[in-house]
């Protein structure tokens, strides 16, 4: 454990602030400002070690910034005769946590670690011959009809990314504050088992539903039985592997956690469904400052019809989607503006081929990167904004819009339904602030806009509904009050019992000692 003075809050956050512009970084800067009388730790998780710039300023009560790179862990020391114990010690642990595991396991794999944990890297843990004996084992074990060179580079990449965990250095702190289950949420739930402090988790998507979309749609992972004509896998292949090892990172996060919090209540099935306990879970949605965006003023005329996709140019955004929306909404909107609002340069691939789709499409005129611009600047000049994204949780954009009169077509996921046409519950009805469509839809898309944007009289219904809907539910002032009686109540907590080390028995062991006991008798 570190000498360090205990900040009141270490935030652990997985590929995003202050590094990554987006609404998850952006909703981690507002915490830090808005709680400016906590001080705050942050561990940044990063795939490497390549040079990033900051995308926030840091305010001043963040008091220390420790990088975790989940691909590029240290070297440590030299591989050692004793290697081999440490593997069989380790294997159990690693094992349960491939399958799903529980906090027990990913404690039982801390404390193997511990004796040598300033020592141990990469060269050990990944390169030596006893890391070579113990993958060996663990294919035999896990995978045997798996193509081996696939199992071998995705337990490497797996590995890598859970010793980088297990070896990091662990800020003291009063309370422990995870954005996400996933590499974060283990390192939190170590941390809890390290020093008995309380665990927070927000989740904004779900980080481990958005693994098994990105599993499930992967090129580079193939099923055992791909070529088979049966109607069901019978047999675990490498997508369940890696399935498998996310949803035991939630179940350590969950069982580590205080409380559970998310943003709207359809993500709570999902928690639930990776073993999060009900006695914990709690939803507190995203807030914006209203006054401010709803006092941005209005310009109406001079302009064309103007939209905008506002987020990161990245495939789970669907770019594309609005690219061909545009295209079909222009043919009755001649002078229409589609605007994508948001940085380019997180994947540069799939900026070069949104690009080149709108110039295939004959779009170069009407569809406009402006990349990441000052939001007050733009959204007095925009009709509706548009969200075709295939994930999401509760978009701060949607608010923020929203507060400033400016309607939503939106895909059908996380939180988007509740906040443009209203809860169930919304009483009195406040009307739809704009439209939800299908997934990948550019004509429902396309129509969703067209109404509103050919009726002054429909998008002046949307643009009222949208900004008292905001005022009444998502006024950040309110929501700040909650997570601020948060804070203080868990940090009050006292330490948690030590986590239970259950050592299950080797394999065999129950049949070796029957036949001992036979020989005896």
């Amino acid at each position: 454990m570190s000498t360090r003075a205990p900040a009141d809050i270490c935030m652990i956050l997985e590929g995003t602030y202050p590094y990554v512009a987006g609404g998850v970084s952006s909703w981690v800067h507002d915490m830090l400002r808005t709680h400016a009388d906590r001080s705050f730790h942050l561990v940044c998780l990063l795939p490497d070690r390549q040079e990033r710039q900051h995308r926030y300023t840091v305010p001043g009560n963040v008091v220390g910034i420790d990088h975790v790179y989940l691909q590029e862990i240290a070297p440590g020391s030299r591989p050692r005769p004793g290697d081999h114990r440490l593997f069989r010690r380790m294997e159990s642990g690693i094992t349960a946590m491939v399958r799903g595991g529980r906090l027990e396991d990913l404690a039982r794999l801390d404390a193997a670690l511990a004796p040598m944990r300033r020592r141990l890297g990469r060269r050990r843990l990944l390169n030596s011959a006893a890391a070579w004996q113990s993958i060996l084992r663990l294919y035999e074990r896990e995978l045997p009809e798996a193509s081996f060179l696939e199992f071998f580079w995705s337990w490497r990449s797996m590995m890598s990314s859970l010793f980088a965990v297990m070896l990091a250095d662990i800020p003291p702190a009063r309370l422990y504050h995870t954005i996400s289950t996933g590499y974060a949420g283990a390192l939190a739930a170590r941390a809890h088992i390290a020093t008995r402090r309380p665990v927070l988790v927000t989740e904004h998507g779900i980080y481990t539903n958005e693994r098994r979309i990105e599993i499930t749609m992967a090129n580079w992972l193939h099923e055992v039985n791909a070529g088979s004509l049966a109607l069901q896998r019978k047999k675990r292949d490498l997508r369940d592997l890696w399935i498998d090892s996310f949803t035991g990172y939630s179940h350590c996060t969950y069982s580590a956690a205080s409380r559970i919090i998310t943003l709207y209540g359809g993500n709570q099935d999902l928690q639930r469904r990776d073993g999060a306990p009900e006695d914990r879970l709690l939803v507190i949605p995203n807030g914006i400052d209203f006054d401010r965006f709803a006092a941005i003023p209005r310009v109406n005329g001079g302009r064309p019809p103007t939209i905008a996709l506002i987020g990161r140019v990245v495939p789970i955004k669907d770019v594309k989607t609005y690219i061909r929306a545009a295209g079909l909404l222009r043919r009755q909107i001649p002078d229409l503006q589609a605007l994508v609002l948001g940085p380019t340069e997180e994947d540069p691939a799939y900026d070069r081929e949104c690009r080149e789709l709108v110039a295939m499409l004959g779009l170069g005129e009407t569809v406009l990167f402006k990349g990441q611009v000052k939001l007050d600047d733009w959204l007095g000049r925009l009709d509706a904004i548009v969200l075709t994204s295939i994930s999401v949780a509760q978009p701060l954009v949607i608010l923020e819009a929203g507060a400033a009169g400016v309607p939503t077509v939106a895909t059908d996921v996380g939180a988007c339904r509740e906040m443009i046409l209203g809860p169930p519950d919304e009483t009195p009805a406040l009307g739809d602030g704009g439209a939800i469509t299908p997934l990948a839809n550019p004509q429902a898309t396309a129509a969703a806009l067209a109404g509103l944007l050919r009726s002054p009289e429909r998008l002046a219904e949307a643009s009222r509904a949208i900004r008292e809907r905001v005022r009444q539910r998502y006024n950040k002032r309110h929501l700040d009050r909650i997570y601020a009686d948060l804070y203080a109540e868990t940090m009050a907590l006292p330490d948690a019992a030590p986590v239970h080390l259950h050592t299950p028995r080797p394999a065999g062991f129950f049949a070796g000692w029957r036949q001992k006991r036979r020989g005896a008798a």
